[in-house]
């Protein structure tokens, strides 16, 4: 199971009728927030998406939009930069389901 970051708070947008099956948004994830089937891209778990940016990056037809680094991700890169720890923004205490 992926790691969940904070919930409902993720930018990741698909637009479906841009959407042309190719299958690599599915390739791209690294926490396989994707699946395609019968020619067409759909999100699976939404809260799972880490905002890398990769699927939207990799999409032919701009099917898919996401703020990168907007997410936890940023939260980590903060609290490295702020000698806060990487962790930090994105403990369980900060309503992370894991």
């Amino acid at each position: 199971m992926p790691l969940k970051y904070l919930p409902n708070v993720v930018t990741l947008e698909l637009d479906a009728a841009r959407c042309n099956g190719c299958g690599m948004c599915a390739t791209v994830c690294p926490h396989a927030v994707f699946a395609v089937g019968a020619g067409q891209a759909r999100i699976g778990d939404r809260d799972a998406c880490m905002e890398c940016g990769a699927c939207a990056r990799n999409c032919p037809n701009e099917a898919i939009s996401v703020r990168a680094g907007v997410g936890c991700a940023a939260g980590i890169i903060a609290g490295l930069l702020g000698g806060i720890g990487p962790a930090s923004a994105c403990a369980p205490s900060a309503g992370v389901k894991s």
